[in-house]
């Protein structure tokens, strides 16, 4: 396998970080060629320092002085804004890119790095859930691969390896649960931004925490799935799977199971993504099945956790409707954190964003913008 060199949207996040240690892990194989991050210039520039890519970006333009003048005396070419962004990777030196921004951010930077032709590691689902069936076509246009890299995806994609699409009978994505499986709703209504964000067995952005929470993280990736394998909706079952350790499973036409399992660490995956279809030795922590003597499965509690039912209706209902529910999801965790709406109330506002938003059947990719722009001012309006 000869060297890539890897742009990271998002690496000062949970999986630009952990991504980081990966290309550390092993310099033979990979070099950063580019780091781009939103608002946490300090740790990009410690980043940038320690790992020496050919360009930065800092998103917000506030700090681009602060970042050019601390990297002055390197190596280090450094820009600023959205579209700098989304003109760095483009750049030929560039093999791989991994898209880790967190939420609707990441759709544009995606579509112009498949534009110019860039294989993807995919860690930002929003992307597949808004506008799932834009990318896989330009994709498949651009001949551009898409490797996931949320654990569920990438256990999936693994799976699937070798196996004929017309073999596949089910995709079972596996879920934690999170911090409130078994609890009642009369004790949700209290829940905290500081339990919800105690995730059981996984370290991770607060973003993704409270998805996780509130198995909204589930509903996205069951949308993610549906674009990303070519399946439909109905093929698509989760499992609440408290230990995590198998990631997701596939069910085949003669009713065998494959099932990726390991220790839940994120750096897993983005290993794969980056060294598809070879593996590389790593010193992660190895499973000992005796550490494990029982693995539980339940169904997830669509009544108490209704996120998960709203995500299977707005895939059932196709168009612009996935796009509504991940902004108005967006706007409810962001609230949720600052305290400005409780737990329960997350599914509620979802909901009603919903029924308070036009439905468009075929969007193009400016619907898209204007749809998350108008769901997003919807939702603030309902917190009011």
């Amino acid at each position: 396998m000869g060297k890539k060199r890897i742009a990271i949207l998002g690496s000062t996040g949970s999986i630009g970080t952990q991504a980081l240690d990966v290309i550390a892990a092993h310099p033979e194989a990979f070099e950063v060629e580019v780091l781009a991050a939103g608002n946490n210039a300090d740790l990009l520039i410690k980043q940038s320092i320690r790992h020496q890519p050919n360009a930065v970006v800092i998103r917000n333009e506030d700090h681009y002085k602060l970042v050019r003048d601390a990297l002055v005396d390197h190596p280090v070419k450094v820009y600023c804004g959205a579209d700098a962004m989304n003109q760095v990777i483009g750049f030929d030196s560039v093999d791989l890119v991994l898209t880790a921004m967190v939420g609707f951010s990441g759709l544009r930077p995606t579509i112009e790095a498949i534009r110019a032709g860039k294989h993807i590691a995919l860690a930002n689902k929003e992307t597949l859930v808004v506008a799932g069936e834009l990318i896989m076509k330009e994709a498949r246009e651009k001949k551009v691969n898409i490797i996931p890299v949320d654990s569920e995806h990438s256990a999936i994609f693994q799976c699937l390896t070798g196996e004929p699409p017309y073999s596949v009978e089910k995709l079972i994505l596996t879920a934690s649960g999170g911090p409130f499986r078994g609890w009642k709703e009369d004790a949700m209504a209290n829940v905290t931004p500081e339990a919800a964000l105690n995730h059981p067995n996984w370290c991770m952005g607060p973003k993704i925490t409270i998805d996780s929470a509130t198995l909204m993280n589930k509903g996205l990736e069951v949308i993610e799935a549906r674009w990303l394998f070519g399946c439909r909706p109905d093929q698509i079952e989760v499992v609440v799977h408290p230990q995590s350790i198998i990631h997701s499973m596939v069910q085949f036409i003669d009713g065998s199971i494959k099932a990726q399992m390991g220790l839940p660490d994120m750096r897993h995956p983005i290993q794969y993504a980056f060294t598809h279809p070879a593996r590389l030795n790593s010193d992660f922590k190895r499973l000992n099945f005796t550490d494990f003597p029982q693995l539980n499965f339940e169904l997830p509690d669509t009544k108490i956790f209704r996120n998960l039912a709203l995500s299977y209706e707005a895939l059932g209902k196709g168009g612009n409707w996935p796009c509504i529910l991940n902004a108005a999801n967006e706007v409810a965790v962001d609230a949720f954190l600052e305290k400005r709406i409780g737990f329960m109330d997350i599914p509620d506002l979802i909901e009603r964003t919903l029924g308070r938003s036009f439905f468009i059947k075929n969007p193009n990719l400016d619907d898209y913008f204007e749809t998350d722009l108008e769901a997003r001012r919807v939702a603030h309006e309902l917190i009011k």
